[in-house]
């Protein structure tokens, strides 16, 4: 089963999506945004450019074997 997305509105009527791995683990929570179509357009955004890019480590520990 692949993860989803869950779109959430707070008590103050903004609009905030997660994505959450197939066993319900976190894996990532928007911004939020006023209008229920901008977090919709997040979430293309997400699947869109999630599938195409690329892998950037900046971690401490890279930079020191490389």
């Amino acid at each position: 089963m692949a993860g989803r997305f869950e779109i959430h509105r707070g008590n103050d009527g903004a609009y905030r999506f997660r994505l959450t791995a197939a066993d319900g683990t976190l894996v990532a929570e928007s911004p939020q945004f006023k209008h229920l179509s901008a977090a919709v357009a997040g979430i293309d955004a997400v699947r869109e450019n999630a599938a195409t890019g690329i892998i950037v480590d900046r971690t401490k520990s890279y930079r020191a074997a490389a």
